[in-house]
């Protein structure tokens, strides 16, 4: 079985800090909108929206969708089977 966080070392450190407050915060799925992550991790919610993509791209136990636009973008993120 491979590692999925074996990626973690390709990410900058923006990417990191989304990456680490996403796998602290989510149980199973949970719904975030950029402007709160980036206030948790010392981003703009355009940073944040800039750099998630290199998760949701990436093999870090987590499923990222862009859900909704309205009043900002909204992240459904979950936690894949063989990382919970």
């Amino acid at each position: 079985m491979s590692n999925p966080f074996a990626e973690n070392n390709n990410l900058t450190e923006k990417q990191r800090s989304i990456l680490s407050y996403l796998q602290c915060e989510i149980d199973t799925q949970m719904y975030f909108k950029s402007r709160i992550i980036g206030e948790e991790v010392g981003l703009s919610a355009k940073e944040v929206g800039t750099n998630i993509g290199a998760i949701r791209d990436g093999e870090f136990g987590l499923t990222v969708e862009r859900w909704g636009k309205s009043g900002g973008i909204t992240w459904k993120i979950t936690r894949t089977p063989a990382s919970i």
